[in-house]
């Protein structure tokens, strides 16, 4: 019994992870303990590599075996120890009693099916339903996750929706058979501060309805206050503190938890300085994407994703892009790199780049490079850290000898905070934040002029966002780069832009300074904005422009 008097619907005990390569083993998970009652929320919380998404995986046994073993522990629910179920009863709980939102949803879904086969296969396999009902059932769940008009996304595929739109689509595969336990692995990280609001919301409203558990992973302190009736904070594969969530963030016992607490990007950009010359500039781009309907798939529409922008990026400077999830910003950034066709004008360094064909614009990649903001799916896992960071040396500055090469990986590392002796290791065996680091030591070590940086912290950790903030600040001063910074967090964007566009349906709904945006929006979609990001409790009341 829990100290409400219920029965754990979920009982971990003495849970133990380990992992083997070669004669190595390294245990990632020690001896940890957590349960569940029906209707709870309960946060694990940590910094990227803390073991609380291998805990979460271990429920439904998702880890790759044999690599991974359980040397210890049982995972109980409703009294069946998972850790030793057979294939065939953990077939009937996966997904259907028990269902899982990944974190990384492009990793996650199968990008050669559709968005309805993946969400209905789900339903059909678990309750047994025909196509048409699966269908109904798919748009009834497609709109309450907040996605607009998803008649027109049924046919879609992952890779022509955006971070935020696929993110949906997982939390309605994971609501599809009404679970018991619904784990979620960061599954706000990809989302815009109003539509998180309203994600969160809606998992509630389920958990409420449905007296459904949950085990919520999450690096967003702010997120947990709200959310979760109970935390428990991991460090280093084990449990340093757990208790109620008003208790843990009140009065925290651990230095490892008051340490998390206390972290949150600081500071501020270095001033503007309005006599800079422009590296980047766009004049009145546009990228509208045409829609074919019909036999013939004549173009009958545009999606206009990126509609009459002027934007300038002075060196030593950040311009910050934000807005909801499929407003813009992204397409405005691979624009303005060349990354894909649009019109108006794009000036680099003063001299137009938008009638560059692809292939005319390779001398200049050195000189403009872009952050991911999927460092795991951005970074070969063929390739060695060595390899990955040297291989844009090896296309545009093929006169440095071997030496040479290495010598300037290494100083790339260096610079980015990361070991220079863990370069021969390959990005599996990194952090998240590590992974991100290496991305960023790939786009530095050909010294460029621009960097795209697109939502380069969305997937990381508090204390580990605080830390790539400050690098990428550090990394400006040093070099004066001038940035493109988008993201969805705008407790980081303030911290790094000197200069704010805010994006909504393709069009600039306010741009200036960046602080005296903050301190004096004017648009009521900004204010929506800000009341999300610095006030957890605001709840705004805007339409989802999905």
């Amino acid at each position: 019994m829990d100290a409400s008097g219920q029965a754990p619907l979920l009982d971990v005990r003495d849970l133990s992870v380990a992992f083997h390569q070669g004669e190595r083993t390294t245990i990632a998970v020690d001896g940890v303990s957590f349960h569940i009652a029906p209707g709870e929320t309960l946060a694990l919380v940590g910094e990227s590599g803390s073991g609380k998404s291998v805990s979460a995986l271990s429920v439904l046994r998702l880890l790759p075996y044999p690599a991974a073993s359980h040397p210890g522990g049982q995972v109980l629910y409703r009294g069946q120890d998972l850790l030793h179920a057979d294939e065939t009863a953990l077939r009937k709980i996966r997904g259907s009693r028990i269902s899982m939102i990944f974190q990384e949803p492009m990793s996650s879904l199968n990008p050669l099916h559709t968005i309805e086969r993946q969400v209905g296969e789900i339903m059909k396999i678990h309750r047994g339903l025909s196509d048409a009902a699966a269908r109904a059932e798919t748009l009834k769940l497609l709109t309450q996750v907040g996605i607009r008009e998803p008649e027109k996304r049924l046919q879609s595929y992952p890779h022509q929706l955006s971070g935020g739109q696929r993110q949906r689509v997982m939390i309605a595969m994971a609501l599809a058979n009404e679970p018991d336990i619904l784990i979620a692995d960061e599954p706000t990280t990809a989302l815009d501060v109003t539509v998180q609001a309203q994600i969160l919301e809606l998992l509630k409203s389920f958990q409420v309805e449905r007296r459904m558990a949950m085990l919520f992973i999450t690096h967003d302190l702010g997120i947990v206050r709200r959310i979760a009736d109970r935390v428990c904070v991991m460090f280093k594969g084990k449990l340093v503190e757990q208790g109620r969530t008003e208790d843990v963030f009140d009065h925290p016992r651990h230095s490892y938890t008051k340490h998390l607490l206390a972290a949150e990007p600081k500071g501020k950009p270095p001033a503007a300085n309005e006599n800079a010359p422009i590296v980047m500039e766009g004049r009145g781009v546009k990228v509208w994407f045409p829609v074919r309907t019909g036999l013939l798939r004549r173009v009958s529409d545009h999606v206009k994703a990126v509609d009459g922008i002027d934007v300038a990026v002075r060196a030593g400077q950040t311009v910050g892009v934000v807005g909801e999830s499929g407003s813009g910003k992204t397409t405005l950034g691979l624009a303005l790199t060349r990354m894909i066709s649009s019109t108006g004008q794009i000036l680099f360094d003063g001299a137009r780049i938008d009638d560059r064909s692809f292939a005319d614009m390779r001398p200049l990649r050195d000189r403009i490079q872009i952050v991911f903001q999927d460092p795991f799916g951005s970074l070969s896992p063929r390739m060695s850290v060595a390899e990955i960071v040297a291989e844009g040396l090896s296309i545009h500055q093929r006169q440095l000898s071997a030496v040479e090469r290495e010598a300037r990986v290494v100083s790339a590392l260096r610079e980015v905070g990361l070991d220079p002796a863990l370069r021969f290791r390959y990005p599996h065996e990194f952090s998240g934040g590590q992974r991100q680091r290496i991305a960023i030591a790939r786009a530095m070590v050909l010294n460029p002029r621009f960097v795209m940086l697109d939502e380069p912290t969305s997937a990381l950790d508090m204390s580990v966002q605080a830390q790539v903030v400050d690098l990428l600040r550090d990394l400006q001063q040093k070099h004066a780069l001038a940035y493109l910074f988008i993201s969805h967090d705008l407790k980081v964007v303030r911290a790094l832009a000197n200069y704010l566009i805010v994006m909504r349906n393709g069009k600039v709904v306010e741009s200036g300074p960046a602080e005296e945006i903050f301190e004096r929006p004017r648009s009521d979609y900004t204010k929506a904005l800000m009341a999300a990001a610095f006030d957890v409790k605001a709840t705004p009341g805007l339409a989802v422009s999905q």
